[in-house]
């Protein structure tokens, strides 16, 4: 049977785009092999030929990134290169593209890998937070939009791997070093702050013992910096101005932000290949991740606060039904924040692998993989003002008049918020409820009940550890319609903990008769941060992590008196033993080459998790221990065919069964608990909120129809379709508990009636999401040799859904934005090089950081974000010695744009404004 084959010089171009660590501008240089002439191009365009030739050649639905797209494209993150894939968009978080989405679906449905292994995560879920990943370590990253039977993940949207290089398969010896400094367009917002920093790489292959042998070492250091002035409001409530209602400000938190992104990475993989039937190949990745943000800013009530509405200041939009400009009059008392974080995390990976080929038919793998990641985060609110509670010390006059669009508001005020004699450490406003800072002081009954709270602090803890292993077999076969029989068994064995906790501040000396402020010593005193962008002119900067260190604060625990940290704190165990058969498929339908696979995945999922049920008895916290069990399977089978109409145009089908498993801080065993001797309408006794043990994953079963043209080694026109049968889903709702085993926190005393009535999270609902995507690589050299290096790289994605829950109410999906769009143009040739990218998406629902650092889901404004790059390669200048150099410079978000959240329907009630502005790189690299 006569089957197509890529054509020699096709195959000559995919191995030219091999390339890791590189950061090589574009050169061609003309080589000789089995007498065939090809042209070898590398740099940007070798690596854009890599990437096409892995979609061409690819028997599923994908989309790639090589080394030399990640290293050379105006990026600060594999989230930020990997956004602007077809189909592919990403949510920034504090300036920086972190969390991906795939064809409509947030990080929650799609799985991450590392080298095929799943990866731990550092957040309270599964989602990867991409930041932790340094981008000038990876070989290449794949996205797989359509499974098969042999990937070792599951999502719905699909799954995105990480590699590595190989280093037997690079050829030769590369010593490489590169770097960059890095600076924000803001000048430093905070005194404390940095708006310079660094990034730095070194990375080593090389082969050994007559290439049977291979190393591969990076080192990566980074410290990068990132500033931001944001709006925060609090929310709009109601108010009646001439008889009518309109919305306005209730109250505001904005802030100017100083972050430094601390990041030492190092990446090891040994190859060894005695002979031509065995390769086996270790890896480890190691990462110390240290995120320090200062946070300095005013918070401001207004309608929620003391004054009232002066009536003749009111300004209202009729339009809108917003009052875009009022005034208080009575006076209003703020709080001064000067706050500090600090989150640092740590991860470790290790795998194995090894392929056999016992003869030419038969071939064995096995893999195996530890991985931990832990996260500590130390989030300090410090509070200071005019004085201590409610009425105490002096108050403001203030006003608010909204800017023009989404950009929040300016205030008008009376007080020097940067006199230290006037704001001094303390409380200012009676927030602090709680019960054990008032029987601690002796508080109850005194005109300083509620008022002992003088800062805050957040520190959670998480633990991921993770254990994989794999055996695989594959048989070839001679037939003219399978060429390949695949299968194998898996096994994960996954353990994720959180440990919330809080601690209420009080100034050391505080106590009921000595109550007042304390201001701020010389030795933490900063000078002032500036609030100008919010017309609160300038306010006190201090040291907050150094009061704190130096003992000027009493620490009280929050969860004496409040479940939530007990509810937050849990075991998640998973236990998933997963058997695949995969037929790999090679044949002809009439005369058009046909190949593929089809195959089934057979899931078997064991999950358990530990936890506390917590009451409260006489104003405390009281707990029992839970431990909850449960266990399911799936059978996932899938087909993608891919039908060759000629060597340039391809149509691809895929079918696949795919599921996306529960967010584990939402199926943890930690709830809310009341045990009441009357029984409720289900007949149960336990009432419980919370985390449900019992969740299953959302299953949907999907379909993928694409058309392909490869008009070119560097160009490509794609069509696709995709549809999503959604079967079923997680919401909001009431499910039924088995709570034996488990004593009555008021009693400590096991009921005879286990069963209880939940609220959380449940399985249900369903519904479709359908789209299409258009992407183009187009070389301008195919117009005129004179356009020869010119080129642009485009696609458009449109995404709908019609999704309901189990109540038949109308869901819209998390990080679904209905139009996605991605551009870039390059310029690449004698040396030079230049390119400016676009990325596009439209409004969308995403998780922000609320109360207690608490995911919240708020409506996110849509953005379009541009970077551009420039650079010389030096080995195009026949300068001596100057060979292995070139030199970059970049600007990240060339047109500063914002991140724009709502918190009602109206575009003028803005949640959060960031202006993260701009940020420029000047680098180099240079191979030995």
């Amino acid at each position: 049977m006569s089957m197509f084959k890529p054509s020699i010089l096709t195959l000559a171009l995919t191995a030219a785009g091999l390339s890791s660590f590189a950061t090589l501008a574009a050169q061609e240089n003309t080589i000789k092999k089995d007498d065939v002439e090809v042209i070898e191009v590398k740099g940007f365009r070798g690596s854009l030929i890599e990437s096409i030739n892995t979609k061409r050649f690819s028997t599923q639905v994908v989309e790639s990134i090589s080394a030399e797209d990640i290293g050379k494209l105006p990026d600060s993150s594999i989230a930020e290169s990997i956004a602007r894939l077809p189909g592919l968009t990403a949510q920034r978080l504090d300036g920086r593209a972190s969390r991906v989405s795939v064809r409509g679906f947030s990080e929650d449905e799609s799985a991450t890998t590392f080298n095929g292994r799943e990866q731990v995560s550092i957040g309270d879920n599964r989602g990867v937070e991409f930041d932790l990943y340094p981008s000038e370590i990876m070989s290449g990253v794949t996205v797989y939009k359509t499974p098969n039977a042999s990937i070792e993940a599951e999502g719905i949207a699909g799954v995105i791997d990480m590699q590595t290089v190989k280093p037997l398969s690079k050829g030769e010896r590369v010593v490489m070093f590169n770097g960059q400094l890095e600076k924000t367009s803001f000048d430093k917002l905070n005194p404390d702050g940095d708006n310079q920093g660094f990034r730095g790489t070194f990375s080593y292959i090389d082969q050994f013992a007559d290439d049977t042998i291979g190393v591969a070492f990076a080192y990566n250091k980074m410290s990068s910096p990132n500033q931001e002035k944001r709006w925060n409001s609090w929310g709009y409530p109601e108010f009646t101005n001439n008889g009518k209602d309109y919305s306005i400000l209730g109250g505001a938190k904005p802030y100017v932000r100083s972050s430094t992104l601390d990041r030492d990475s190092a990446m090891l993989v040994i190859e060894a290949s005695p002979n031509d039937r065995l390769n086996m190949t270790f890896d480890a990745l190691y990462v110390d991740f240290s995120d320090e943000r200062i946070l300095r800013g005013i918070e401001i009530p207004f309608a929620w606060g003391q004054g009232s509405i002066d009536p003749n200041s009111v300004i209202v939009d009729e339009d809108s039904g917003f009052i875009t400009s009022a005034k208080l009059q009575q006076g209003q008392r703020v709080v001064v924040r000067n706050d500090y974080e600090e989150r640092n995390a740590e991860l470790k990976q290790f795998g194995f692998n090894t392929k056999y080929d016992i003869n030419d038919a038969w071939s064995v793998e096995f893999d195996a993989s530890v991985s931990e990641v832990e996260r500590q985060l130390w989030s300090i609110e410090s509070y200071s003002g005019t004085g201590r509670g409610d009425s105490n010390g002096v108050a403001d006059n203030l006003g608010y008049t909204f800017n023009g669009g989404n950009t929040g508001a300016q205030f008008t005020h009376e007080l020097d918020y940067s006199d230290y004699n006037l704001i001094q450490l303390g409380g200012p406003l009676s927030w602090g409820a709680s019960s054990a800072l008032n029987d601690k002081y002796g508080l109850n009954d005194t005109p300083y009940q509620n008022t002992a709270q003088d800062g805050f602090i957040n520190a959670p803890e998480i633990n991921d550890e993770l254990q994989t292993l794999k055996l695989a077999a594959s048989k070839v076969l001679e037939n003219d319609y399978i060429s390949a029989i695949k299968f194998g068994i898996s096994y994960r064995d996954r353990e994720k903990t959180k440990k919330s906790e809080g601690y209420f501040m009080t100034l050391k000396d505080f106590s009921l008769d000595n109550p007042g402020m304390v201001s701020v010593p010389e030795k933490y005193r900063l000078g002032t941060a500036s609030l100008d962008f919010i017309g609160m002119g300038n306010m006190i900067a201090y040291d907050t992590n150094g009061l704190v260190n130096d003992g000027y604060y009493n620490l009280l625990q929050e969860s004496l008196t409040d479940q939530k940290h007990k509810t937050q704190s849990w075991t998640v165990q998973e236990q998933v033993t997963a058997l695949f058969l995969q037929a790999d498929i090679n044949t002809e339908l009439g005369s058009i080459p046909v190949s593929g696979n089809v195959g089934v995945r057979y899931v078997k999922t064991e999950q358990s998790s530990q936890g506390s049920a917590a009451t409260t008895e006489n104003g405390l916290v009281v707990v029992s221990p839970t431990d909850i069990s449960h266990d399911y399977s799936h059978v996932l089978p899938s087909l993608n065919l891919s039908f060759a109409i000629d060597e340039e145009q391809t149509v691809r089908f895929g079918a696949a069964k795919t599921i996306s498993r529960a967010r584990l801080d939402e199926m943890n065993a930690s709830v809310n608990a009341t045990y009441s001797p009357t029984q409720d309408s289900n007949g149960n006794n336990w009432s419980v909120s919370g985390g449900n043990p019992q969740l299953e994953p959302k299953e949907a079963t999907g379909f993928d129809l694409s058309y392909e043209n490869y008009f070119h080694e560097e160009g490509y026109f794609a069509a696709a379709y995709f549809y999503k049968d959604i079967s079923t889903w997680i919401f909001d709702g009431n499910y039924a508990i088995d709570m034996t085993g488990v004593a009555n926190p008021s009693t400590g005393e096991i009921p005879a009636n286990s069963q209880g009535s939940g609220s959380g999270k449940v399985n249900g609902g369903g519904g479709d999401l359908w789209g299409y995507e258009l992407s183009l690589s187009l070389p301008l050299s195919i117009f005129s040799s004179s356009l020869e290096g010119f080129g642009l790289i485009a696609s458009h994605t449109g995404v709908e859904q019609d999704i309901e829950d189990q109540n038949g109410n109308e869901y819209e999906l998390p990080g679904l934005s209905e139009k996605i769009d991605s551009l870039t143009f390059y310029y690449e040739r004698n040396g030079f090089q230049a390119r400016t990218s676009m990325r596009k998406r439209s409004d969308f629902k995403g998780n922000v950081n609320g109360l207690g650092l608490a995911a919240t889901q708020v409506d996110i404004k849509g953005e379009t974000i541009w970077d551009i790059q420039t650079g010389y390669d030096f080995a195009e200048s026949g300068l001596q010695g100057l060979e292995g150099l070139s030199v970059t410079f970049q600007i990240q978000n060339l047109t500063a744009e914002p991140f724009t959240s709502l918190s009602g329907d109206n575009n003028l009630q803005v949640r959060d404004y960031q202006d993260y502005g701009r940020t420029y790189l000047l680098g180099f690299s240079y191979k030995l």
